[in-house]
């Protein structure tokens, strides 16, 4: 069965950071680019960030540019989302998604069951 499950979400104050890890079973990342997306309450799902099969291409929203790192670690079968400097408009639940090309996320076809970051006071 194909998965990806993620990791790491929670409840962090302005200015906070989290960290999420997206792992993978079933299948392997290898030769596929990652997608970091989130949905706010009322809002559509955005992307976020995606980073290439070899890692050595990342792209990033505007909104979180500076602020968010997206890395991944192929022995591990994991991508990450390092995320610092927490806004409360941050505050959604975040997915990972795999890509069947190496390069580009604009088509996923497989995606993780989401983990809710909450930025509040």
């Amino acid at each position: 069965q194909l998965q990806l499950v993620e990791s790491g979400g929670g409840l962090v104050p302005p200015g906070g950071s989290l960290r999420l890890s997206c792992a993978a079973s079933g299948f392997t990342l290898d030769y596929k680019a990652i997608g970091w997306f989130r949905q706010a309450p009322g809002k559509e799902r955005e992307g976020v960030s995606c980073i290439s099969s070899s890692g050595g291409s990342t792209h990033y929203a505007d909104s979180v540019k500076g602020r968010f790192t997206i890395s991944r670690d192929n022995a591990k079968n994991t991508v990450y989302l390092e995320m610092n400097s927490l806004k409360p408009e941050d505050t959604a639940v975040y997915y990972c998604a795999a890509s069947p090309t190496p390069a580009l996320c604009s088509t996923v076809i497989v995606w993780g069951q989401g983990t809710l970051v909450t930025v509040s006071s």
